[in-house]
């Protein structure tokens, strides 16, 4: 027997608001999709820098220098692009 309880209930709502933003971000024209990228992008990188702590910064981001793309596969592979 189906139970109607506000799990079941919350997750229609949450699939209909999904299907509602894909149908308007495929009406989107593509500059506006473009704005909207960029926009998402800019504050992200502004909550990035604002709230986490320098020492997970240091260990995420990656050390100039340290891997190149001509020492990623090593010499003698076959790996061609």
């Amino acid at each position: 027997m189906l139970r109607n309880n506000k799990f079941s209930t919350g997750g229609l709502v949450l699939a209909g608001l999904a299907a509602f933003a894909y149908y308007k971000y495929n009406k989107m024209s593509a500059q506006d999709k473009d704005d909207m990228i960029s926009n998402l992008k800019q504050k992200g990188q502004k909550l990035y820098d604002e709230y986490v702590p320098q020492n997970v910064k240091d260990m995420v981001e990656p050390k100039v220098g340290t891997m190149g793309a001509e020492s990623k596969f090593g010499e003698g592979n076959s790996y061609s692009s």
